[in-house]
């Protein structure tokens, strides 16, 4: 039996072990800044597998260790997840954990907690049959990435002082290959008008109206935007406005709304700035890239700028070809290729720092945010296989 038989079979024998620590993950409710029930199982877990090291870092990632090679691997699952939304619209109780019919069943198991469970699993497998060719594999379980993703990743780069060769991302990609995504900033454009009293509007100056003319021009901006063959075009929406007045009896004189713009492949934020500040041009406005600043679960306030830049790797690079060759190996059938649609982590890994980095996970991004969510025991099974090949023919 050669190596990616005897690991596939090994992703076998612990199907039920990864199930059930995927179920227990489940069971614990791990908004973002309130992991630190999660982190403290997951960080049992890891030890419990045999892990080299296992710590929790300043910001709450935990951090498992195996090997002590050149070249480093790190395999990232988050470990936040976002609220329930209306339990009725839920068949099933989303804390359950529960295990039938083939899933895993509640929230995280898709986004995102089942790629941690997997590569606990993975590391496991590696401490069984051993690493080969200099090799140190990281396995974070990160936090705070519903609210900002990548800050995680700023943190371990630049606190910790940990720069893989490589980054295995293991957000939901339905067992493909995923090599990229779109970027994403956040801006905000205040409109400050001039209040009076609302029986004789003429004499101020509307914010509302000056922001309604604006947004009808952001909605024109949205469909002028370039694309990309692989990562689609580039989109901008207002997500949210709001106004104020001194009273329901005169005229608005403060009105904002907030921008979810996405980047296509060559757009950046001084780029999408521009746009806006060109649509606004004369009007008494603030066009901002807004921050991010909160307290993790650990105490420690820490942020970081509101722009999570595109990312995408050649399909020729030699993390994806690895990628190829470790599904091709284990499971007899070439990957399909392809993008997330969403954004996940690798925006700081690659799109900050240029680590290379290759999306693969269990379950399908569809699930993700969504009622009902499960994640096939299948997929965590192969996952599992997936992780433990890639890394031992790194």
């Amino acid at each position: 039996m050669n190596k990616s038989e005897k690991i596939f079979e090994l992703a076998k024998k612990y199907e039920s072990y990864t199930a059930t620590n995927l179920s227990k993950l489940i069971q614990l409710k791990s908004l973002s800044m309130g992991e630190k029930e999660v982190a403290s199982l997951i960080k049992q877990m890891m030890e419990n597998a045999g892990f080299d090291e296992v710590k929790i870092d300043g910001l709450g990632n935990v951090i498992g260790r195996i090997g002590n090679g050149k070249k480093v691997i790190a395999l990232d699952g988050h470990i936040d997840t976002v609220d329930l939304g209306n339990l009725d619209a839920w068949s099933f109780d989303p804390l359950g954990g529960e295990i039938k019919d083939g899933f895993v069943h509640g929230r995280g198991s898709v986004d995102q907690t089942g790629g941690p469970a997997a590569f606990i699993t993975a590391g496991k497998i590696l401490k069984e049959i051993g690493l080969e060719n200099d090799i140190t594999v990281y396995f974070v379980a990160s936090v705070m990435e519903e609210d900002c993703d990548g800050l995680c990743w700023k943190y371990i780069v630049e606190e910790d002082k940990i720069r893989p060769d490589c980054v295995v991302v293991t957000e939901p990609t339905n067992l493909n290959i995923y090599r990229g995504h779109r970027g994403r900033m956040e801006i905000e454009v205040s409109f400050y008008g001039l209040s009076a009293h609302g029986s004789a509007p003429e004499r101020g100056k509307n914010a509302i109206y000056m922001a309604s003319k604006a947004a009808l021009e952001i909605e024109k901006l949205n469909e002028k935007l370039i694309g990309d063959p692989f990562l689609g075009k580039g989109s901008v929406t207002i997500s949210e406005i709001v106004s104020s007045s001194p009273s329901l009896c005169a005229v608005s004189d403060f009105c904002k709304f907030h921008l979810d713009r996405r980047l296509t492949k060559s757009e950046n934020k001084e780029l999408a700035l521009k746009q806006v500040e060109e649509i606004v041009k004369g009007m008494n406005t603030k066009v901002e890239l807004l921050n991010y600043k909160e307290i993790a679960y650990t105490g420690l306030e820490y942020g970081m700028e509101k722009y999570f830049p595109t990312w995408v790797i050649d399909e020729d690079h030699h993390v994806i070809q690895n990628g190829v060759k470790s599904f091709t190996d284990l499971f007899g059938s070439k990957p399909k290729i392809d993008k997330w649609t969403f954004s996940t982590n690798g925006v700081t890994i690659n799109g900050v720092y240029g680590i290379p980095v290759i999306g693969f996970g269990p379950g399908n991004e569809i699930m993700a945010h969504a009622p009902d969510e499960k994640v096939p025991i299948e997929h965590l099974v192969k996952a599992s296989a997936f992780y433990a090949y890639y890394c031992y023919i790194f």
